[in-house]
């Protein structure tokens, strides 16, 4: 039986990816297009309150969307707050029919990415918000970099391992990544744009 989650997450779409303040995103339609070209019969759905029949749910003081994408048969449902464009919940009384709009279209690539398209966008998104447990902690001094990291060097072969591990994340934090143990120059940071 066909992978087909494996074959969904090998699809590029670093091209595609978009940022919304500190978060890159894929949009909904490019998703759906993507998703609609590997499986055609993918279907989705978006839930209604049974009490309202409007397409969000409510505690009363705030608002979320429930979006299920279906491939082969397989239905991954995603839960989104109606937020505003800082990523808070926006309260009940002021939430327009666009903020509804947007959540839904934001939960049908989320849910779309359960599947596999696009999940490397949604990597650590979870992480964001997670105070660090290491609050008090004095922080150790930098390590300084000494090693200038070259093409064709010592270590170029393990580097170019890890970029085509990583290629999914972006080349700012492949770059940001290796930064912390190798000095990378002008020349590299152009040969690892062209690996990813």
């Amino acid at each position: 039986m066909e992978n087909y989650f494996k074959k969904l997450s090998a699809i590029n779409v670093k091209g595609m990816a978009e940022k919304k303040g500190n978060f890159n995103y894929l949009s909904w339609a490019n998703a759906w297009s993507l998703i609609k070209e590997s499986y055609p019969d993918a279907q989705r759905k978006v839930y209604e309150s049974e009490q309202t029949e409007l397409p969000y749910f409510t505690d009363g003081k705030t608002a979320s969307v429930k979006v299920g994408i279906m491939v082969n048969g397989i239905e991954h449902i995603d839960y989104l707050p109606v937020m505003d464009y800082r990523n808070n919940s926006i309260p009940i009384a002021k939430i327009t029919s666009m903020d509804v709009n947007t959540a839904i279209q934001r939960s049908t690539a989320k849910a779309i990415a359960m599947h596999g398209l696009g999940i490397a966008i949604f990597k650590g998104e979870d992480l964001v918000n997670i105070a660090s447990p290491k609050a008090n902690v004095p922080k150790e001094p930098k390590k300084e970099i000494t090693y200038t990291l070259k093409v064709g060097g010592d270590n170029w072969e393990k580097v170019l391992n890890y970029i085509s591990k990583k290629r999914g994340d972006g080349l700012e934090k492949i770059i940001q990544t290796l930064s912390t143990k190798y000095k990378i120059t002008a020349e590299v940071k152009k040969e690892i744009a062209k690996k990813i």
